[in-house]
């Protein structure tokens, strides 16, 4: 059966490719710098390490690339708001194939500049209404290069917080994608009037059932900044922890997101 529609917010096809490819920039060229022993360090994710971290990264691009060389499906299956649910199940394959790619590739920077020149190659000539083969799911090309942002944008803070002074710099036209990505797919996960989220300057959404709100000053209000919505929403932080330590703000009966988070499985 078809996924449900939900009501998705257009993006602007050639800023997000131009974010895709100038997020994956930034990323290369802070990788290139990094030092054996910084290559060495733990990440915050499921033990992998920062070069492991580092070539995982390639692999967000590389799927654009490797799903635009395989025969196109008939119809996009997948809707860009399906997109953070139906990842939860590539877990185990995707730790698997990270340690195998971060193990055969000893030059890291080699592997950049093969990974961006063959995306840059391969989005050239190919319409954003091109149908790819994704393993989530049958997604439109635009769709699906709003998905690279959130991966690129979230992995760019995973490394900032595995290297002190790291300091990689995000395009704002991909915070700003994959910020309205995940809130957007909050109000699909949670849909309701009650509650107003607030993710300034990116994204303000509607969402959790309950009394809707009309006019003046919402009953029930959410506010924090992209980067901590944006660990939030894929688990890096603790709804509870981020109340406490006062990097998100939420007033009323029904601003508990806890139930509601983290959207990405």
């Amino acid at each position: 059966m078809p996924p449900a529609k939900k009501r998705t917010r257009s993006h602007d096809p050639a800023r997000i490719r131009a974010a895709v490819l100038g997020q994956f920039d930034n990323v290369r060229q802070a990788v290139r710098s990094l030092t054996p022993e910084q290559l060495a360090l733990p990440t915050r994710l499921g033990g992998w390490s920062v070069r492991e971290l580092a070539a995982h990264v390639t692999m967000a691009v590389d799927t654009v690339s490797r799903n635009l060389d395989r025969e196109p499906p008939a119809r996009a299956e997948l809707g860009l708001l399906d997109w953070p649910a139906a990842t939860a199940h590539r877990a185990a394959d995707i730790d698997d194939a990270t340690r195998q790619l971060a193990a055969a590739h000893a030059d890291l920077d080699a592997l950049y500049a093969a990974s961006a020149e063959r995306l840059a190659r391969k989005l050239a000539d190919a319409p954003g209404s091109r149908v790819l083969a994704t393993r989530t799911g049958a997604m439109t090309l635009d769709d699906y290069l709003v998905t690279r942002t959130v991966e690129l944008v979230v992995h760019t803070d995973d490394l900032n917080a595995a290297v002190p002074g790291l300091g990689i710099p995000v395009e704002r036209q991909a915070l700003a994608a994959c910020t309205r990505l995940l809130a957007d797919a909050l109000a699909a996960k949670a849909p309701g009037g009650s509650t107003e989220v607030r993710v300034p300057p990116f994204a303000v959404v509607q969402c959790v059932a309950g009394p809707r709100h009309t006019r003046g000053t919402p009953p029930n209000v959410v506010e924090t900044d992209p980067l901590t919505w944006i660990r939030l929403a894929t688990g890096r932080l603790d709804w509870a922890e981020a109340l406490k330590d006062a990097q998100v703000s939420a007033s009323g009966e029904r601003a508990d997101l806890a139930p509601h988070l983290p959207l990405l499985g």
